[in-house]
Order: C-alpha cells, then structure tokens, then sequence
C-alpha cells in the first residue's frame, strides 16, 4: 500500500488507517466486540495488507489489542494514534504514560485531544495543550492534534498553530458530518496549507454510504480525490472488509488519487 507524508509532522504513514472505534465509546466499540484474539489478529491482518496506520482511542478500549499486535510486528512498521478526553496538565500526562503502558511501547505517534466541541477550546484547555507539548519535547509522543465534534471547534484548528494533526470528519453526502461537504473541504484545505497532518473518518458515512461495493468505491474515491486528506480511518471488522477496502484503495493510488 502507498505510504505518504501526513502533513509537515514528520510522519509516514499508509493511505489507509483501520479504526478500532465503529460506534466505540466508554470503552468499548464494534472491534473490541471482536473479542480481545479477535481484534488482534485483525490488526495484524492488515499489517499484512499494507494497512500500517492504527486508530485508537483510550475510550475505545482498543489499547490492548493493540499491544499484543505490536509484539508481532516490527514497533516501528507501525504509526498508532490514540485520544485523551482529559483536559488538565496532570491529567493528560498521567494518561499518555498509561497509554505507553497499555500500548507496549516506549511512544505513540500520535495523541489527539479527543472530541472537542467548543470554538473557544484553546482559551479553555490550554494546559491540556501545554502537556502533550511536553510530551512531545520528551518524546514520549511524536504529534499532537485534535479530533472535533462540532464544526466551529474544527474551524478553530485550522487556526491553532499547535495542532498537527486533525482527524476530520469527511464524506461525498455530509452523513455523520458538523457541516457540509463543502465548508469541510474548504477548512481543510487551509489546514493543509498550513502544513498539519489531515486523516478522515466517517468516509463510508457509518456504513450508510457503502451498503454495496458500488457505493463503498464511490465513497472511497470521494475522499482520496481530495488533495487536503493525506490518509483515512475506516472502521473494520472482518478480514474480507480489510481486503475490500485496501483493494480499491490500491488500485486507485495506482491511477494516481
């Protein structure tokens, strides 16, 4: 699979991300459903298809899964994201030594401030930001970044010159989206511009736009066909759906998308 610069972070990573978090919340999502040896050897499965960019969330409870993925593989072969809902200095930077131990490494690559939904988030949680700036400087993580719920609060990282990287909310028909199609695009394409790292999810629209193979294409296309989105995150639960997915995706990074 095609691996490319996400961004002006530094970071490498494959067009296609798998997403540990479908309908995830308090711990739980449909791929930690799975079962822990399930979601595991999915993960592992897809590093074996070229999918070598994980998606994880501490409320996802995903991390374990992941954990015993990585001591199959080559820890460096792999770039992980994970989330804090903490907001506090303290808190968040007892999360991500938690998420260290809970992922088996000695970094992460990337920790997003998870669901933000406010436009004034920077005024309100500065310390939070402060503390994966600190990470960062230690090493212990790699970019930091934002993960937003509301559309104002995406705006709002465009703007924000310590984000690096944004996981957006993007599709062709504006399902599961903070705003049309269009003004997301346009907010993109000022992050790109100012270097930040952009992944997509929600590119099938929750499954509604890839109720058969047509649709998943067409939904795929959409969003590789956008300059501003330098990867996406797709929810997956089986390994025929992994093997869909990387399918088109390969193919249409060979036409050049």
């Amino acid at each position: 699979m095609e691996v490319v610069a996400l961004g002006k972070t530094g970071l490498n990573v494959s067009r296609l991300s798998i997403g540990t978090g479908s309908n995830g919340w308090n711990g739980r999502s449909n791929q930690t459903d799975l079962g822990f040896e399930g979601l595991r050897d999915l993960l592992l499965f897809s590093h074996g298809k070229g999918v070598t960019f994980w998606d994880s969330a501490d409320q996802y409870g995903s991390h374990p899964h992941a954990k015993a993925a990585l001591k199959e593989v080559a820890r460096e072969s792999v770039t992980i994201t994970t989330k804090t809902t903490s907001r506090t200095r303290e808190t968040v930077e007892a999360d991500v030594k938690r998420f260290l131990k809970e992922i088996g490494s000695d970094y992460v690559d990337i920790v997003l401030l998870h669901c933000l939904t406010q436009v004034d988030w920077p005024q309100r949680y500065p310390d939070a930001m402060e503390a994966l700036v600190r990470c960062k400087e230690q090493g212990l993580i790699r970019a930091h970044g934002v993960s937003c719920h509301d559309y104002s609060a995406f705006q709002t990282s465009a703007m924000t010159d310590w984000v690096d990287v944004v996981l957006a909310r993007i599709n062709y028909a504006g399902v599961h989206m903070d705003a049309s199609p269009a003004d997301v695009i346009r907010t993109m394409e000022q992050m790109a511009f100012a270097g930040k790292g952009i992944y997509g999810m929600k590119v099938l629209g929750q499954g509604k736009l890839a109720e058969d193979a047509t649709g998943q294409r067409e939904a795929i296309e959409f969003v590789m066909g956008l300059p501003c989105v330098h990867a996406m995150t797709i929810g997956m639960t089986s390994e025929s759906e992994v093997e869909a997915n990387v399918a088109v995706v390969n193919e249409l990074s060979e036409k050049g998308m």
